[in-house]
């Protein structure tokens, strides 16, 4: 395989998990000898999302959008999202028989009934015909992979995130800091109803609680917790140094599925303080370098406790070479059971 195409609604300006898991594939697909072209929604014109406008939704010409995907000539085509271009891009390789990978990236049954009384049930029906016209659909963790297999998704394949380890990393003496009371409890993420980020705002925890993102839930929170220091969007060593300049990390997700920057918080020495939720489940676990709990704040104090060393040592294991390796050999493996049963 050396001409990949990957057709993700989710690509700049966003930021998000899937966009930059997205990034470092491009970047690290390049020692395989494979050449990555992106259809994302800069290429058509797009509107914003109802309820979400940070999101766009790409508005094309379906034979705008298979005449793109012709013109790349791919070997291969793996569908990022279900949206209106990875919905165009599915629909174009099963009406001329190509292979294709699809990846399962958000709760979008959950996200949906927060926002609309519509059954997750319904959404996840719509979903698994979605997933199962492919080859393989990729789930990053275990947890993850028993729920859809119990939902009826099949060819789940094991795909990993990793970590710039050399970018996130531990305090150093000389480091710039934020300067706030400790202890220091931080979040990192976008700021949206479905993050449940007012759990962890509402906790009563000593030193100093800090948010960095941003999203449509912005201004409600900072109205209701005026005491939170809200960062607004970071990004590279901006980001690294909110992260080293905390003790723990606050995850207060319960429908994230897999969630990096658990692994950016652990390699900058940051236990992580989460509900036993899929996604911390499977990157926290049992490796001693977080606490789980239903009561996150007896969670965060207790990860007080936790040492940075050990953290670090967990995240460094996990880097964006290996998490390449393992997709590029899920393709590989996709193809190979399609021209099986071909």
């Amino acid at each position: 395989m050396n001409r990949l195409l990957i057709a993700t609604d989710a690509w700049h300006p966003q930021i998000n998990g899937v966009v930059r898991t997205f990034e470092h594939m491009i970047e690290e697909l390049g020692p395989f000898g494979v050449e990555v072209t992106m259809l994302g929604p800069t290429n058509f014109r797009t509107v914003p999302c109802p309820t979400y406008p940070e999101i766009r939704l790409t508005i094309a010409r379906p034979k705008t959008v298979r005449d793109t995907i012709a013109a790349a000539r791919p070997d291969h085509i793996h569908i990022a999202t279900e949206g209106p271009l990875g919905f165009t891009a599915r629909r174009w390789c099963l009406s001329t028989g190509r292979i294709f990978t699809t990846s399962f990236h958000t709760k979008f049954p959950e996200y949906l009934r927060q926002r609309a009384p519509i059954p997750e049930s319904w959404t996840y029906a719509w979903l698994r015909r979605f997933h199962n016209a492919g080859a393989g659909c990729m789930v990053a963790t275990p947890s993850l992979e028993k729920d859809l297999g119990a939902r009826g998704f099949r060819n789940l394949m094991r795909w990993t995130r990793g970590v710039d380890a050399e970018l996130f990393r531990p305090r150093r003496q000389g480091d710039t800091l934020l300067g706030l009371p400790g202890p220091v409890f931080l979040y990192v993420g976008r700021v949206a109803p479905e993050k449940n980020i007012g759990a962890f705002l509402s906790l009563d925890l000593p030193g100093s609680k800090v948010v960095v993102g941003d999203g449509p839930a912005l201004a409600n929170l900072k109205a209701a917790h005026p005491d939170v220091h809200f960062l607004g969007f970071r990004e590279g060593e901006a980001l690294a140094e909110a992260y080293r300049s905390a003790d723990v990390f606050v995850f207060p997700s319960k429908t994230d599925t897999f969630g990096i920057v658990l692994l950016e918080a652990l390699a900058s020495g940051l236990p992580v303080a989460a509900y036993p939720v899929t996604g911390p489940s499977d990157v926290i676990g049992k490796e001693g370098i977080g606490v789980l709990d239903e009561d996150l704040g007896k969670a965060a104090l207790a990860a007080l406790d936790i040492p940075a060393d050990r953290c670090r040592a967990y995240a460094v294991a996990h880097g964006w070479r290996e998490s390449a390796q393992q997709f590029f050999d899920n393709i590989l493996a996709a193809q190979e059971r399609s021209e099986r049963a071909a």
